[in-house]
C-alpha cells in the first residue's frame, strides 16, 4: 500500500521550493496551451476545409483579378452548383490601426456556400436586398462595438474613392462562424455596390474578381470538376488555377512565414526549461529524503513502495502546478480571443488542446520522478539511514 500522507508532506517539506516549482509549471503550461491554440486557430482552415469547395484564381497570381464575366462560365461547368465571387476590399476603420478584413462577395450564393455562417443578429434577407449593407462577425461587433443599423465608415487604401470619401455600409446583419474555415473577423458587402462604383468611375482599384469560390454539386468529384474548370480557360483570356478550400487556406499561411514552426519552437522551449527546473527539484528532494527513504524500508516498505512514493510526488507537483496552468488557459480563453481582436477571432482552447496540456503534464512529472524515484528505491536501509542531512 502506497503512504499518500508521506506524499503529501515530503512534497511540502520546503513549501515554498514547492510552490515556486508550481509557480513555474502554472506559467509553461498555460502558455504552451496557449501557444499550441494559437497554432490550432491557424492551421484550422486547412484541416476543417471542406471538401466541397474549390477556389478559383488566376493562374499568374492570387492578386491578379479575373474577368467579371467568368463567373457565368464557371457556373455552367458540369458539376458546378453554386459559384461566389470574392475581391479583398483592403481598408481600415477609422484609423490605421483599425484593420480587418472586408470582402465584396455575391450576396444570393453567400449563405448557400458557407453553411457554417450562422446568422445571430438581424436579418440576412435585409442584406441581400440592400446593395448599401454589409454583415459582419461577431468579433467585428466585439471590437468596435457595431450595431445593427450602423453605418461603418471604411477608409480605402488602394480601391479608394475619387472624392475622398470614406465608403459607409449599413450593419444589416451579424454572423457566426461554426468552423475554422471562416472567422468572425470578417466584413462582407454586395459585389454589385463595388462593381457599379467601378462602372461609373467613381474609385480607382483594377476592374475584376480576386477569386470565384465554388460549391461542387453531390455526387461529382472534387477534382474532377477544377479540372474542367482549368481546361475551360486553358486558352485564355485570362487562365486560371482551381485548388481544393484546403490548399488554397494553406497558401494564406505560408504568406505569413512559418508561424506554426515558430510557435511551436517557442513551446517546445519553454517545455524543456521547465522539465529542467522540476528535475532539478526533484534530485534535490531525492537528497533530503534519503533518510526518510531509509525508515521506509526499515519499517518494511518495500523498494518498489519507496518507488511509487517520489514518482507520485513528482507527478503531484507536476499536476498541481501544469494543471493548473491548463485550467488558467481554458478559463482566459473567450478574454484571450476578444484582446487578440481580428488578428485571431477564432481563437479558442480546444478539448485536445487540454488533453495533450494535462498529458504533458503527466510526462513531466514522470520525466523529472522517474532516475530520482529508481536511486531511491535502490538505496540500502541501512546506507540510507547513515545518510547526512
Amino acid at each position: 500500500m502506497v503512504p499518500f500522507r508521506v506524499i503529501w508532506r515530503n512534497l511540502f517539506g520546503h513549501p515554498v521550493r514547492s510552490l515556486l516549482t508550481a509557480a513555474s509549471l502554472v506559467v509553461a503550461m498555460f502558455l504552451l496551451c496557449v501557444l499550441r491554440s494559437l497554432v490550432v486557430t491557424l492551421d484550422a482552415g486547412v484541416t476543417e476545409a471542406r471538401t466541397d469547395r474549390l477556389v478559383v484564381q488566376s493562374a499568374a497570381s492570387l492578386f491578379v483579378t479575373l474577368p467579371e464575366n467568368y463567373r457565368g462560365k464557371v457556373a455552367a461547368v458540369e458539376g458546378v452548383k453554386h459559384v461566389c465571387s470574392w475581391t479583398w476590399f483592403g481598408a481600415y476603420y477609422q484609423r490605421r490601426e483599425n484593420f480587418f478584413a472586408q470582402f465584396s462577395t455575391d450576396q444570393d450564393t453567400l449563405l448557400a456556400m458557407y453553411p457554417e455562417m450562422e446568422i445571430v443578429a438581424g436579418d440576412y434577407e435585409r442584406f441581400r436586398l440592400n446593395r448599401n449593407s454589409c454583415i459582419v462577425g461577431e468579433a467585428l461587433v466585439k471590437s468596435y462595438g457595431f450595431k445593427l443599423g450602423d453605418k461603418v465608415p471604411l477608409i480605402g487604401t488602394f480601391i479608394q474613392r475619387l472624392d475622398g470619401q470614406p465608403w459607409e455600409f449599413e450593419v444589416a446583419a451579424v454572423y457566426r462562424s461554426k468552423a475554422g474555415t471562416l472567422d468572425s473577423g470578417t466584413l462582407f458587402f454586395h459585389h454589385e455596390f463595388l462593381k457599379k462604383a467601378r462602372e461609373e468611375k467613381l474609385c480607382t482599384g483594377e476592374e475584376g474578381v480576386n477569386t470565384y469560390v465554388v460549391k461542387v454539386a453531390d455526387g461529382n468529384d472534387p477534382i474532377t470538376v477544377a479540372s474542367r474548370i482549368d481546361s475551360l480557360f486553358e486558352n485564355g483570356p485570362q487562365k486560371v488555377q482551381t485548388t481544393t478550400e484546403a490548399e488554397f487556406n494553406a497558401q494564406f499561411v505560408s504568406m505569413i512565414g512559418n508561424i506554426p514552426f515558430f510557435l511551436s519552437a517557442i513551446g517546445s522551449g519553454v517545455l524543456f526549461a521547465i522539465v529542467m527546473a522540476v528535475v532539478n527539484t526533484m534530485l534535490m528532494a531525492s537528497r533530503e529524503q534519503t533518510r526518510a527513504v531509509g525508515i521506509l524500508k526499515a519499517l518494511g516498505f518495500t523498494s518498489t513502495t519507496v518507488f511509487l512514493v517520489f514518482l507520485l510526488q513528482a507527478i503531484t507537483l507536476s499536476l498541481l502546478g501544469g494543471g493548473t496552468g491548463v485550467a488558467l488557459a481554458l478559463a482566459t480563453s473567450d478574454a484571450l480571443r476578444d484582446a487578440l481582436g481580428t488578428t485571431f477571432p477564432n481563437y479558442v482552447v480546444s478539448h485536445d488542446t487540454v488533453v495533450v496540456g494535462l498529458i504533458v503534464t503527466v510526462v513531466v512529472g514522470l520525466i523529472a520522478g522517474l532516475v530520482p524515484a529508481l536511486k531511491l528505491a535502490k538505496l540500502n536501509p541501512v546506507n540510507a539511514l547513515r545518510a547526512e542531512q
